[in-house]
């Protein structure tokens, strides 16, 4: 991965917080394959920069980071009090018309960093809205309740209605074969997917602030999902 430049990627900054629209392909911490990481860059922008959360090394988005110690007590307990309103896209498999569905399915992860179902597991709930239907897809909108590993993926995976991608919980690949009727493949070449990787973001973050201020922060969508959603547009 290039040299990345950090101020690209801050979309909200106070004296406290900064909001960033993290890179697919990121850590959000330390990687041992990685010689870069959303820490270590945002520590290279203001030394006492912790992380508030973490999102998946493949998954975009809003990501909220401490400028110092007692910004980070806020926001943690904002957390553990599930008071921080995220809100996340995905496109999944399947026409679905969601209206506030709510799943509530307690998961556990496995020592292989998979999360399952499971009655024994801590509990998660996300609630799940269609936003716009395509001829065999859905871009829906997921607000977690609690932030367990996986958790949106499963939830929806759960629903029989897996994210695009996500071969780990049985999404599909999404080609623009299976969207366009006249596709012409070059001969001698394979097709790739859309969009190359789990097609979820983290769309946008809303929390209070330090003084009681509402934080609230929309990260645009990178070009591979920007394209993605084109593409259904275009082909509905």
């Amino acid at each position: 991965m290039k040299k990345i430049d950090f101020r690209n990627l801050v979309l909200f900054e106070n004296d406290d917080y900064l909001v960033v629209n993290k890179l697919p392909y990121l850590s959000t911490l330390d990687d041992r394959h990685e010689s870069q990481n959303i820490l270590e860059l945002a520590r290279q922008y203001t030394p006492d920069a912790q992380v508030c959360h973490r999102l998946d090394k493949e998954t975009s988005g809003c990501l909220a980071i401490a400028k110092h110690p007692e910004a980070y007590r806020n926001l943690a307990i904002q957390f553990e009090d599930r008071q921080v309103d995220k809100i996340y896209h995905a496109v999944v498999d399947g026409v679905k018309d969601y209206q506030r569905v709510l799943v509530d399915r307690n998961l556990a992860a496995t020592n292989k960093g998979i999360a399952k179902i499971s009655k024994d597991g801590k509990p998660a709930q996300t609630y799940i809205q269609t936003l716009k239907t395509y001829y065999a897809h859905t871009l829906v909108e997921c607000r977690p309740v609690t932030g367990r590993l996986h958790q949106i993926r499963v939830h929806l995976a759960y629903l029989k209605t897996p994210i695009c991608g996500d071969d780990l919980y049985g999404g599909k690949p999404l080609y623009l074969s299976a969207l366009k009727k006249r596709f012409n493949l070059k001969k001698d070449t394979e097709e790739l997917p859309i969009m190359q990787r789990v097609s979820l973001h983290a769309y946008s973050i809303g929390f209070a602030g330090m003084n009681g201020e509402r934080v609230e922060v929309t990260a645009p969508y990178p070009k591979d999902f920007d394209v993605l959603v084109k593409q259904l547009e275009k082909n509905r």
